[in-house]
This record gives C-alpha cells, structure tokens and sequence, in this order.
C-alpha cells in the first residue's frame, strides 16, 4: 500500500486485472445468440438477391419490393414503372437493397448488437476487448455511420411501397395467409422505421418551445414511445420480412401449394 503524509498527493492505479474478465455469468451468451441472429439474416439475404423466384400474384416477395427493371415478371413491378432498362440482367433486388440495408446497417441499435457480437467491442460490460485501441466513429470506414438520417428517408419510401403490396394483396387475396403475413410485415417494418432515433430528432428534436407547435409535439409523443421500443421493432421486422419473403418465395416455387395459400 502506498504510504502518503498529509501533504503528498495520493498516488492512485487502476486495479491491475489480468484476467479478460471476472463475471460468472453466462456473459458470451448475449453476443452469441446476436451473432447467429444476424448471420441467419445475411446468408438468407445474399440467398434471396440471387433467387428468382420474387412473384405470385398477388404477392412480391419484400427483398424484390420495389421492382423496377424491365426484367421483373409481368405484375411484379412498382405501377408499371420500370425506370431500368433491358441492359440490366442482374437480380431485380440488387437495385432497392442499398436503402433498407443501408438503414439497417447504420441503425443505432443495430450497431451496438454487430459491434459487440462480431468485433467484440466490447462483448459485454465489463469484459475486456480484444482490441488494443478505440477510435470510435471518427475515422473511415465508420466515421459513414452518420449518413443513417439519410437512409432514414429511403427507408421511409421501402416501408410505404411494401404496406403498398400489403394493401393490394389484401384487396385481390383478402383470405390468403401470404396477405396477412405482408400486412404484418409491412406493420413492423414500418413501426421499426418509424422508431428510429434520426426520426424522433427530425420530427421535433431541435424545437425549443414545444407548445408553440403542438401537432409536432404530438408527433414527437407518439415517435418517442415507438423509440422506447426500437430494439425489439428491430427484431421482430427483420425476422418478419425474412419470413414474409421466404413464404412468398416458397409459394412461387410451388413448395407451399394449399387453398389459402
């Protein structure tokens, strides 16, 4: 122990632990499952983008939502709009994938679940990181990490195009268990957007007076208890449009062929 008098300073030492950490519990679980649960989502979305089976009217599977080039099936695309033209051959997905992936890949929660299962940093509190400095979000590649409210607005436009599908499907197929699944999905996919933080801060963050804007408080109101909720939404829309656009999938493919399919 360090021996002081009244008028030298304390010397103080951060505690010498030279184990990773000194938890118990089942700290590894957490970043574990996260890790599965977002490689699941990855392996089957580089499936899906290379998949052709995307339509069965009425139903567009999500990951091909909206299908712009000409090479989409007849009834597949976006109001007849095809803005791409023939000399695009590659799967119809790759054009729209960069929006809600984007978002997702730059969302606030997102990025705390793939920093700490895939580059453990940290893996969980108080457990020690493999690495031997932190930068933060200041340098390339991360320092792109605060283009996310700009993705917020693409992911806005995905989110409406596929309650746009929902709504179709539910109006030619209104007892077709693939239209309930989309209404779900795009329910989900929406409430998740709709949650995100850049949302809560476009809608009334930099207001001073909320009284003098009532409706934007509102707003505000309704947005921050969805954001309360943000890391579930996360989950349950990515497994919802995982799921909704594998059924779709798996019925164009003739693999689920019952009456109310």
């Amino acid at each position: 122990m360090t021996q002081t008098t009244p008028d030298a300073p304390v010397r103080r030492q951060r505690a010498q632990v030279k184990v990773r950490t000194l938890r118990t519990d089942r700290w590894w679980l957490a970043p574990l499952l996260t890790f599965l649960g977002l490689a699941s989502f990855l392996i089957y979305g580089v499936w899906a983008i290379i998949d052709n089976s995307y339509f069965v009217e009425p139903y567009i599977a999500p990951f091909a939502s909206p299908c712009l080039a000409s090479i989409c099936e007849p009834g597949a695309t976006f109001l007849g709009w095809t803005p791409i033209g023939d000399w695009y051959t590659l799967p119809p997905g790759l054009l729209i994938l960069g929006l809600p992936g984007g978002f997702r890949l730059t969302c606030y929660y997102y990025r705390k679940s793939y920093y700490r299962s895939f580059w453990l940093s940290p893996p969980a509190c108080a457990v020690q990181e493999p690495h031997g400095k932190y930068t933060g979000e200041r340098r390339f590649p991360l320092i792109l990490q605060n283009i996310h409210r700009y993705f917020f607005y693409g992911a806005i436009v995905i989110g409406l195009i596929l309650a746009y599908d929902a709504v179709l499907a539910l109006i030619h197929k209104p007892l077709g268990l693939g239209t309930w699944i989309l209404v779900v999905n795009a329910i989900l996919i929406n409430a998740y957007t709709l949650s995100c933080h850049s949302c809560r801060h476009i809608v009334a963050g930099r207001l001073n007076h909320f009284s003098r804007h009532p409706l934007r408080y509102r707003a505000w109101g309704f947005v921050s208890k969805l954001n309360a909720k943000h890391q579930p939404l996360a989950w349950a829309s990515m497994f919802s449009v995982m799921g909704a656009d594998l059924y779709v999938r798996l019925v164009a493919k003739g693999i689920i062929n019952f009456p109310f399919a």
